[in-house]
């Protein structure tokens, strides 16, 4: 055979390769990334997965929901994420770059309820707190009280100290949507919605990151200080912390699945459908991660703080994704 010919035969297999890798084939081990949040019951369910011996671990890292969806729509291949948890729903310019960057078939599961949490060292006082006390408190366009009292005399005479998320939070997406939104003033609401949820800068909303764990123990460090986290945190913490009351509802299981509770959202994790079938073990997680093993009533996933969907939605979810079913255009 020539040899150039040979040089060619090579130069194409190197080429496959590359192609190989850069198309997943080069990984055996699912990437996970995304929200705080949903990163205490994504871990549960990979140990568990990697525990049954066909598959390895599933590797999952906290980046908080925006960071993770700009890896997750970075594009196709062995580079790139699997899949990417969020504590709120995939935004429109987050689909949009997903398109752009070739990954196009997404399938979105909202496999659970959640409730934001207001929550305080249970040293400390304990709030019954409206929305728009909450704004007052937070907001860079409100009153900017420095104490609690300062907003209503009901209210303890402390000083004002909230740890909030960062802006890439799925969290801080929906506090603002859910909270601080809603107790905005109409007249700053219509003359300009974005700056109802920009937050103080003086030093009464601190950013305390994407670990939450981490939050719950500044806040034992300090009784006047509040946190906001979801509820898993709160409930495996209830001996450490408690939660204010907002609009007079307590956060229980009951008032997040009934969303009685006015802080309550679902919860997703969203997969490349590009990547089944090419990295191995994906599909089988999704799997496991629907399964009324983990995600039922009774589900091992209660343990940790998840509060389940109705049986009505659980079941539509579970046949969508046993479907592979992919978000529409």
């Amino acid at each position: 055979m020539p040899r150039v010919f040979n040089k060619l035969l090579v130069s194409a297999a190197v080429l496959a390769v590359t192609m190989q890798a850069g198309n997943a084939y080069a990984r055996d081990q699912i990437q996970v990334v995304g929200s705080s949040t949903v990163y205490p019951f994504s871990t549960i369910v990979a140990e568990r997965f990697g525990n049954r011996g066909k598959f390895k671990t599933p590797v999952i890292e906290s980046t908080g929901t925006g960071g993770g969806m700009k890896l997750f729509c970075a594009g196709v291949g062995a580079n790139t994420p699997d899949i990417s948890n969020a504590s709120r729903a995939i935004k429109s310019s987050e689909r949009e770059i997903c398109e752009k960057n070739g990954v196009t078939e997404i399938i979105e599961v909202a496999f659970g309820n959640d409730g934001i949490a207001f929550a305080n060292d249970k040293k400390g006082p304990r709030l019954n707190l409206t929305r728009k006390q909450l704004w007052m408190a937070l907001a860079e366009k409100g009153p900017k009280p420095t104490r609690w009292n300062e907003i209503d005399a009901s209210l303890p005479n402390a000083k004002i100290t909230v740890l909030v998320p960062p802006p890439t939070s799925g969290t801080r997406d929906a506090w603002n949507s859910l909270v601080m939104k809603k107790g905005c003033p109409e007249e700053i609401l219509k003359a300009d919605k974005k700056s109802c949820e920009i937050l103080r800068e003086d030093g009464a909303a601190i950013e305390a990151g994407e670990n939450d764990a981490l939050i719950v123990q500044k806040l034992e460090a300090n009784p006047s200080a509040f946190g906001i986290f979801g509820y898993s945190y709160l409930d495996n913490n209830r001996d450490r912390i408690q939660a204010a009351t907002i609009e007079g509802v307590e956060i229980d299981i009951d008032s997040i699945q009934d969303y009685s509770y006015p802080v309550s959202r679902p919860l997703f994790f969203y997969v490349k459908k590009q990547h089944i079938g090419v990295v191995p073990g994906l599909k089988e997680y999704l799997s496991e991660f629907t399964a009324d093993d983990s995600i039922g009533d009774e589900g091992y996933l209660m343990d940790a703080g998840l509060v389940p969907l109705s049986a009505e939605k659980r079941a539509k979810l579970q046949k969508d994704a046993s479907g592979l079913v992919v978000m529409s255009k």
